[in-house]
């Protein structure tokens, strides 16, 4: 289990990684928001995310773009702990490595990533394959 959480922890996750996936990838994201947060993100489509809210009027979900994800910033402190994606009835997410805590940094395998230019259809079944896939806000 990968805990993790923004800076004054009103959101808090939990990351149940496949055993089997030693290694974390690790994406840095070069658009604008993700830049200006320092976001770097992981996801694995056998994964298991919990979210948990201590105060959900603290929580500001923001969309750009193509506006087909949401990004759950902390109104509190600042921090984009996760992004989630609803496609066809379930929600998709993917985590903000920046957030976990208590990882060794050498199971990241560190990439840039660039969508830039990518169709809506493309988007979503990019996440649909790639992101995680069992997510629940507790």
């Amino acid at each position: 289990m990968i805990d993790g959480a923004c800076h004054c922890g009103n959101l808090r996750i939990a990351l149940d990684w496949p055993a089997d996936a030693a290694r974390i990838p690790a994406r840095a994201c070069g658009c604008t928001f993700c830049r200006k947060h320092g976001a770097v993100w992981t996801s694995h489509p056998a994964a298991a995310l919990a979210v948990r809210i201590e105060d959900p009027a603290r929580v500001a979900r923001y969309a750009f773009g193509t506006r087909t994800a949401d990004f759950l910033v902390c109104a509190g402190c600042g921090v984009v702990v996760a992004a989630t994606c609803d496609i066809d009835g379930r929600t998709y997410a993917v985590v903000n490595i920046n957030t976990f805590e208590g990882v060794d940094a050498a199971r990241f395998d560190r990439s840039d990533s660039d969508v830039e230019g990518e169709t809506v259809d493309a988007r979503l079944a990019r996440r649909r394959s790639r992101w995680i896939a069992d997510v629940r806000f507790d």
